[in-house]
């Protein structure tokens, strides 16, 4: 487990980490204490990546297209 904060990593960090997390977790090898901490982190890194995902989805869906489909520019998306 990473000691660096969810709020600092990136999606692609927080996804491996996650993966990782949840390795851990279903191989079951953990003392119960260390299982407790690797799920809290784990909710942290899914919480973020779904927040990230969000983001994208959201910068995706402001791209405009003209009338051939090429992307024409960006419309304002409200709360970014």
């Amino acid at each position: 487990m990473s000691d660096t904060p969810v709020s600092e990593l990136s999606f692609e960090q927080a996804m491996a980490e996650l993966e990782k997390v949840v390795g851990q977790l279903e191989r079951g090898d953990v003392a119960l204490d260390e299982s407790i901490a690797l799920y809290d982190r784990g909710a942290k890194l899914k919480k973020l990546c779904e927040e990230k995902l969000k983001e994208a989805e959201e910068k995706v869906a402001a791209i405009t297209l003209d009338g051939d489909g090429n992307p024409a520019g960006l419309k304002p998306v409200e709360g970014l």
